[in-house]
């Protein structure tokens, strides 16, 4: 069963018989007789009631229709969606909690006000999940840091992030000649800027005797603040912390502080609908390197 056979049954039976459908489509009767006939021994039921030329339809034939006309339309729809260049329908976008929570409320709010048409739903997850995500097909589109499989993805820059070490107040100052913090809070594995923290620990031959792993910046942030360790995060994080004169900044070395988030999708494919995400994520960030 294909669109074709669907969209031939639905014109037999809106005309009420062959000829007359057959003349809709601009196709000879044997070719429409054909494919009822095809469909019937495809779904292995009778579609129509024959007597003599006239064509009767089913029991069977009345409950495809309800399925044919909704399967004809959102074909109609998807054809639209990929050839119209106004963003518009579903678009599922997945993103790094950090960057949902703090760099995604601006953009996103220029994206609604422009592109109204468009039903914008939000994943997150780690950039390991949301490339997985992305090659399922469950979304359409990535915010995650990089490096990224080129191979695999087509991708533009979208933000930079500043990666701090965040301590208690009254924590000593944490550089390359202070010892390893005895306690380390980490996002759960797959987080990028976990690997940049990993990195300069192992050049320097020296680890914090514990490493634990919480799975949002809110439990982390709370955690210091209650003294249970050091956290890694993006600088820009900690401005949604009310609380945050209880804490002090201990930047990495400037070859790992800086990571940059990339706007990721399944290279080879775009749209409209990604393509006004990424001229928003340019026009901002261009307005912020001006205003800096």
């Amino acid at each position: 069963m294909n669109l074709r056979d669907l969209e031939v049954f639905r014109a037999v039976v809106t005309e009420g018989g062959i000829t007359k459908a057959a003349a809709r489509l601009g196709r000879v009767q044997s070719s429409v007789t054909a494919r009822v006939q095809q469909l019937e021994q495809a779904l292995g039921t009778d579609l129509f009631i024959r007597d003599g030329k006239r064509l009767k339809v089913a029991p069977a034939g009345k409950v495809l229709l309800g399925y044919a006309d909704r399967l004809l339309s959102l074909a109609g729809e998807a054809k639209l969606a990929l050839s119209d260049s106004r963003p518009r329908g579903p678009f599922r976008l997945g993103a790094m909690e950090s960057t949902a929570a703090v760099r995604l409320p601006g953009p996103l709010t220029t994206y609604y006000r422009r592109h109204p048409e468009v039903d914008l739903k939000l994943r997150t997850g780690n950039p390991r999940q949301l490339a997985s995500a992305l090659m399922e097909g469950d979304i359409e589109a990535a915010l995650v840091a990089e490096p990224v499989a080129e191979n695999r993805f087509d991708w533009t820059p979208a933000f930079k992030e500043r990666l701090v070490l965040v301590a208690p107040a009254t924590h000593a100052t944490i550089n390359e000649t202070s010892p390893a913090p005895d306690t380390v809070i980490v996002f759960e594995h797959g987080c990028p800027h976990r690997r940049q923290l990993d990195a300069w620990y192992a050049r320097r031959n020296d680890l914090p005797r514990q490493t634990i792993e919480l799975g949002s910046y809110h439990a982390m942030f709370g955690s210091v603040v209650a003294g249970m360790g050091v956290a890694l995060m993006p600088e820009s994080v900690l401005s949604a912390f009310p609380e945050r004169e209880k804490v002090s900044t201990h930047p990495l070395p400037d070859d790992l502080e800086t990571l940059r988030t990339l706007l990721i999708w399944p290279r080879g494919v775009s749209s409209s609908k990604i393509d006004a995400l990424i001229e928003i994520l340019h026009r901002e960030d261009d307005q912020t390197q001006d205003g800096a």
